[in-house]
């Protein structure tokens, strides 16, 4: 009787652990499955800023009058020195003719004090004779000494009185020559900030009529960027980057790091971040015109391609215990039908995948997804690898 009790015990018991096992393979989760393989990682940092010149000149006048002519309009070409635009030059011009005619009136005015100064110089000395002979007395004498001398100082003053007279014609002539405006730079108009008739004003605020245009160097332009103080630090000049233009997603272009700001810019409305400006020169626009101001966004590489094990960063679970204040990150390993819960530190990213420096070796079959799964899974569970075909046909029907 008891020998049967132990064969019944026996069989209930294989019965148990085939059931066990058969409802653990139909409770276990279907999840996706990739092996750690070598790949070429290239760490970046992403950030957004604007197109603009690094070469560019706002004109303005030095003198305040009205816009007479322009000789150019948005998007002209110009050269260094191309008379770009005329300010109204009649009061100018006609305070140059006035000083002209004044300092004509001093040369003249001072040739005929030297043809006297030569007479009274020849009078003195003919006087000087007749003194010297007794024949002129002494009162006489020191009278036409002393008109000479007069009429000495008297150049000397009329002489100061022209150079006045020169440079106030000089100056006359500097503030008609301003009534030109003259484009300092090679480049292209990017914009005209005035019309003709509207009144030009000498001002470094930004008040109406107190700049005409902007131009710019082409060849110059390069966009400016805004990194993250947490980023910075990885930023180095020379290191390469991809640029894109808003309006050219498709296009994107080459680009170095030029310069990087030392001070970084204070928080704004719409962040408490701060930041720093990095200029990215643009090597390669591939096709793109580029117009300043366009919105742009830059991915700065921070390391070279290195060929190092790597999984999809989908696959990393990051385990914070702010208690202890401490950050690790795992992987679930995929071991015959088991999810195996390893510890790993990690190397360099970039967008796909993320370096594993250690935890794991060559050929280490680990879980991917689907995140909602992987993000509650734990050591031990039952997991089953997910069957390709059968996930894109319920894919295609839950999409039909």
């Amino acid at each position: 009787m008891k020998k049967a009790l132990i064969i019944v015990g026996v069989i209930v018991a294989v019965i148990a652990v085939v059931l066990v096992r058969r409802n653990a393979g139909n409770d276990a989760q279907a999840v996706t499955v990739e092996a750690l393989a070598t790949r070429d990682i290239r760490s970046s940092i992403l950030a957004t800023g604007k197109l603009s010149h690094e070469q560019e000149v706002k004109l303005s006048t030095e003198v305040i009058g009205r816009v007479s002519a322009l000789y150019v309009k948005e998007g002209d070409v110009v050269t260094a020195g191309q008379l770009v635009a005329q300010i109204d030059d009649e009061a100018p011009r006609a305070m140059v003719e006035q000083q002209r005619a004044s300092t004509r009136m001093q040369e003249i005015a001072i040739e005929s004090q030297k043809l006297r100064l030569q007479n009274l110089d020849s009078q003195w000395q003919r006087k000087q004779q007749v003194h010297q002979r007794k024949l002129l007395d002494d009162d006489s004498f020191e009278a036409a000494t002393n008109e000479l001398e007069l009429a000495k100082l008297d150049v000397q003053t009329r002489q100061a009185s022209l150079d006045q007279a020169r440079a106030m014609l000089e100056e006359s002539e500097k503030n008609l020559a301003k009534t030109s405006v003259l484009s300092p730079i090679a480049g292209v108009v990017s914009s005209l900030d005035i019309k003709v008739g509207e009144m030009a004003i000498s001002s470094t605020t930004n008040v109406p009529g107190s700049s005409l245009m902007t131009i710019g160097n082409p060849d110059s332009i390069h966009t400016e960027v805004q990194v993250d103080e947490a980023d910075i630090a990885d930023i180095k000049v020379g290191q390469e980057a991809e640029v894109v233009a808003i309006g050219y997603p498709d296009q994107p272009m080459k680009g170095t790091v030029k310069e990087i700001a030392i001070t970084a810019k204070p928080p704004t409305q719409t962040s408490t971040a701060l930041s720093f400006v990095v200029k990215i020169g643009i090597i390669d626009t591939n096709g793109v015109s580029l117009h300043p101001g366009m919105s742009s966004r830059a991915e700065i590489f921070t390391s070279g391609n290195e060929k190092l094990p790597s999984v999809p960063i989908a696959a990393i679970v990051l385990e914070e215990d702010r208690s202890a204040n401490t950050k690790d990150n795992f992987v679930f390993k995929f071991d015959n039908g088991i999810a195996r819960k390893q510890k790993v530190e990690l190397g360099i990213a970039d967008d796909t995948y993320q370096a594993i420096s250690s935890g794991l070796a060559a050929g280490d079959q680990l879980i991917t997804g689907p995140n909602r799964i992987l993000r509650n899974l734990e050591d031990g569970d039952a997991v089953k690898e997910a069957d390709e075909d059968a996930d894109e046909d319920n894919a295609s029907a839950a999409g039909n």
